[in-house]
């Protein structure tokens, strides 16, 4: 599948029929992000590296994240979160953990992705709790990935104990959006008892699901999970092949973010 000039009608048309079905959900949880600042009463802003508890973000990452809105900001409608060359790499990540977290749903966010080699945004989610253990037990899911040196390939991903990159299992698909970093595209999961879809402006590219006797080890999808919105730099995937000084400042904007039930 891919996404470019050519898919300008067709990606219209899923975007309406997408519309469509939204409105037989119930919006529960949205930000546009058109205020004057970013609402801290439902995203939590994360500053520094890591440390001590989890050193560069247990990925070797290379940013310090920071408040600052060289790094962090509304504007024109968008939440921008940029990354920067000074002495170091300063990036932003913000998360909704602290508001209840949700267990199924559509969750989607409309985003301009950054380009370069050494960028490595991110949309994904992290347990409210650690119902079955701390990571991978009880679960990741990676609604949106980009890593700069393969531009233009989105990735979707799960992560739990049978199923995770550091044993080379993980389970995911990518798939080519030609203008992820000149266009905005709607990144979704529909996610149920039994399966998550990963879909891009209404097309679907991937899905997982439960199969019988699964037990938490390969499927602990079944409690509430919060959004995490980054732009990482470096890293074992994201600075797998270095990081290219000249791409910065790298923006990520976002649109909006919405949950549906």
């Amino acid at each position: 599948m891919t996404f470019g000039k050519t898919a300008a009608i067709t990606a219209q048309i899923l975007l309406m029929s997408c519309a469509v079905s939204a409105q037989e959900r119930e919006l529960v949880w949205s930000d546009d992000f058109d205020g004057k600042g970013l609402n801290t009463e439902v995203w939590n802003i994360i500053e520094g590296n890591g440390c001590p508890q989890n050193c560069y973000f247990g990925n070797n990452e290379k940013q310090t994240y920071t408040k600052n809105t060289e790094n962090l900001r509304l504007e024109d409608g968008k939440l921008v979160i940029e990354a920067h060359k000074g002495e170091g790499f300063t990036s932003a990540k913000i998360t909704s953990e602290g508001v209840p977290g949700w267990t199924y749903g559509r969750i989607e966010m409309r985003a301009k992705l950054p380009t370069g080699v050494g960028t490595w945004p991110a949309f994904w989610m992290m347990p409210d709790e650690s119902k079955y253990g701390p990571w991978p037990k009880s679960g990741e899911i990676d609604i949106m990935e980009h890593v700069g040196y393969n531009q233009n390939h989105v990735h979707g991903t799960v992560h739990t104990e049978a199923y995770n990159h550091r044993i080379e299992t993980q389970k995911g698909a990518d798939t080519l959006v030609e203008t992820s970093a000149s266009e905005f595209h709607t990144y979704t999961i529909d996610w149920d008892a039994d399966e998550i879809k990963w879909s891009i402006d209404g097309e679907q590219y991937f899905a997982f699901t439960r199969q019988d006797g699964d037990t938490y080890a390969e499927w602990p999808f079944d409690h509430p999970f919060h959004v995490i919105l980054n732009l990482a730099v470096g890293g074992d995937w994201g600075g797998k092949e270095g990081i290219d000084d000249s791409t910065f400042p790298a923006r990520y904007e976002i649109d909006w973010v919405k949950v549906w039930k």
